[in-house]
């Protein structure tokens, strides 16, 4: 019996593991200080923080420039890619958010000059400044790896899910299966969220309670996370 498997699928769980070289484990993106001022303290609340920052930042901000990147990285428009990645880097609002996305960003293009030396999008990501950023570079690594729009921006929704729910299991802390309940919530919201950043004709960015939080994490005493 035979069977065949879309080459594309299988970069895209590759893109969404944590195993991706990444250092993502290492940011609660703001998640911890909310822990610590007491708002997030159970499954539920966890939930209720990461469905609202699925919400009102992954569909409205970082999947729409991932969306953006897909269509500029497939023209080969080094304009586009730029004023993306400008408009990540000054919608940060804490110097740690700022941080991880330009971390994560150079993180992956080292991965992608690893993988894919001969990525024809690659050297224009080589040239964002001061650093190419995470949904900007993500967005342009689905595309050279052959996936579809759709199923990239899912992809990259479920790598951050999955992603904030073991931040949750260890800054709650929840047990595994707690964790895996708040991620079967986040999942089942990831489609709505796909289809709003698909929708949207430019990227939004306004989440006070996230940038309050993720600035009280900066000077927070006790800390595990980056973020």
């Amino acid at each position: 019996m035979s069977t065949s498997t879309d080459p594309s699928l299988l970069h895209l769980l590759w893109l969404a593991s944590p195993a991706l070289p990444v250092g993502g484990f290492s940011y609660s993106e703001g998640l911890e200080a909310a822990v610590d001022a007491g708002i997030v303290h159970d499954e539920t609340s966890a939930g209720d923080w990461l469905l609202s920052q699925l919400e009102l930042v992954q569909a409205r901000a970082e999947l729409p420039v991932a969306a953006a990147a897909h269509a500029a990285s497939l023209a080969l428009d080094s304009t586009r890619l730029a004023e993306l990645n400008a408009w990540t880097l000054r919608t940060r609002e804490t110097s740690e958010s700022l941080q991880q996305v330009q971390q994560m960003g150079r993180s992956l293009v080292a991965w992608m000059q690893s993988l894919m030396p001969d990525a024809a999008v690659l050297p224009l990501l080589q040239a964002l400044k001061p650093a190419p950023t995470w949904p900007v570079v993500m967005g342009a690594v689905a595309a050279a790896r052959g996936a579809a729009l759709e199923p990239a921006l899912q992809a990259i929704a479920f790598g951050w899910a999955e992603n904030l729910m073991q931040a949750a299991v260890r800054s709650v802390p929840l047990g595994q299966t707690s964790g895996q309940r708040l991620l079967a919530r986040l999942v089942h919201a990831i489609p709505d969220a796909v289809s709003t950043a698909l929708a949207a004709p430019e990227p939004m960015a306004f989440a006070p309670l996230l940038g309050i939080h993720g600035a009280r994490h900066e000077t927070q005493y006790s800390r595990l996370f980056r973020s």
